[in-house]
């Protein structure tokens, strides 16, 4: 689904990406784990055309897409949750959802996907309520919820747990899993918090100084130790 090929970023005189190549498959879960710094978000945005590359190449279903703004990724079925949600507080639940639709569907999208209730039956509970009044939790449901009432074929997911009571990132796991098993999406999940990276990943990543120092299966984490490589 996802290519990357050789990727490089700059900021000023330090090289941030350092040639990154790696693969995200559908019905897969990838998951880039890493400390604070190394690069991880410089990495999303250049995925989402926020930042272009300096070189190398994005390809998604088999097409490079360097050249694409962020709106046409979004069309093309690449969606974004990042880092901070960045829901709008003064909207409703409802409202917030329809935003995410409209990027798709154009803005006379008028009503919510049933499945983005099915996924998370607390936004339907409080789909009159705006969003700057939810809790982070339900806001990070919220920000998920708006990414895939695009329907997108590759979901992003940049620090989901981060700031979240323990109770919704067990939901927010199992949704993830869900997405995944369905078999038509491919999911990159930017995580520190390890052992929510581990009970997900079909495969993973570790990211430090701008490069990918290790990769393998999900299944192999605690035998390959990773753990050590991303503990703070």
């Amino acid at each position: 689904m996802l290519q990357v090929a050789e990727l490089n970023q700059y900021y000023g005189g330090s090289h941030i990406l350092r040639g990154l190549s790696f693969d995200v498959k559908s019905g897969e879960i990838t998951c880039l784990l890493g400390r604070n710094g190394v690069g991880k978000s410089t990495l999303l945005r250049c995925l989402m055309g926020l930042l272009p590359a300096k070189s190398g190449e994005i390809r998604w279903q088999g097409k490079a897409i360097n050249a694409l703004k962020p709106h046409q990724r979004v069309q093309a079925g690449i969606a974004y949750v990042p880092q901070g949600r960045e829901i709008f507080p003064r909207l409703t639940v409802e409202e917030n959802l329809l935003m995410g639709l409209a990027r798709f569907a154009g803005s006379e999208a008028k009503k919510v996907p049933e499945e983005i209730y099915q996924l998370f039956p607390v936004l339907r509970d409080m789909k009159a309520r705006r969003g700057g009044d939810l809790s982070g939790g339900q806001q990070q449901q919220l920000a998920i919820g708006r990414a895939l009432a695009c329907r997108p074929q590759l979901l992003i997911l940049d620090e989901p747990t981060e700031g979240i009571q323990p109770s919704v990132i067990k939901e927010i796991g199992a949704v993830i899993r869900q997405l995944a098993q369905r078999g038509d999406m491919a999911i990159l999940l930017v995580e520190q918090f390890y052992d929510f990276a581990a009970e997900l990943a079909d495969s993973y990543l570790v990211m430090s100084r701008g490069e990918i120092v290790q990769r393998g299966r999900g299944a192999a984490m605690e035998q390959d130790n990773v753990r050590r490589l991303v503990a703070i």
